[in-house]
């Protein structure tokens, strides 16, 4: 089940907070609940890409995003994820969470987070946006502009380079297996 009650909770405290730059970074603390966790009593890898909105959209909140998005009628979609998971997050735990804009190119916004535990992170994530409208994607150059603000974005480490570089060569839409059986 989503966590309504915990976006809601996010959303209200982001409201309340100060703004933030578009390159800051938005901290928020959370909790691994029983039902966010896994067979093996960790914190469940898909859970977690879904605990990472809880960054994403008071971020977005803190930005001025969501508000210009609702305003142009516009909508925003997850493009694609590269996570590193690298500790365990067990119930009760509480970690801190880390979201912040990397930039963007031509089409897509790429953004950061990550889960801390004492210091320590616990996973990392690389997230690839887009922001849209019924015509299709619209290019994220678009947005400063539309809130009246002169930036551009600065340009994409290496790392994030390669990783598009990288997506770009993954086919589409994904070639059948050949050694696949079907009943």
């Amino acid at each position: 089940m989503y966590p309504i009650f915990r976006m809601i909770k996010g959303v209200a405290q982001s409201l309340r907070a100060e703004k933030l730059d578009f390159f800051d970074t938005h901290v928020s603390h959370h909790i691994c609940w029983p039902w966010d966790l896994d067979f093996w009593f960790e914190l469940n890898n898909g859970r977690t890409l879904t605990l990472f909105d809880l960054g994403r959209v008071p971020h977005s909140i803190r930005i001025g995003i969501i508000g210009l998005v609702r305003k142009k009628g516009w909508a925003m979609a997850v493009a694609g994820v590269s996570v590193r998971y690298r500790k365990r997050v067990r119930a009760f735990h509480k970690v801190e969470m880390h979201t912040r804009l990397i930039g963007w190119d031509e089409r897509f916004v790429y953004m950061e987070q990550s889960l801390w535990r004492k210091g320590e992170c616990t996973c990392n994530m690389l997230l690839r946006a887009a922001v849209t409208d019924k015509n299709g994607i619209v290019a994220p150059q678009k947005v400063p502009e539309a809130m009246g603000i002169d930036l551009q974005s600065p340009e994409l480490p290496a790392w994030v380079q390669s990783w598009i570089a990288a997506d770009a060569e993954r086919p589409w839409p994904p070639e059948p297996n050949p050694h696949e059986t079907r009943p």
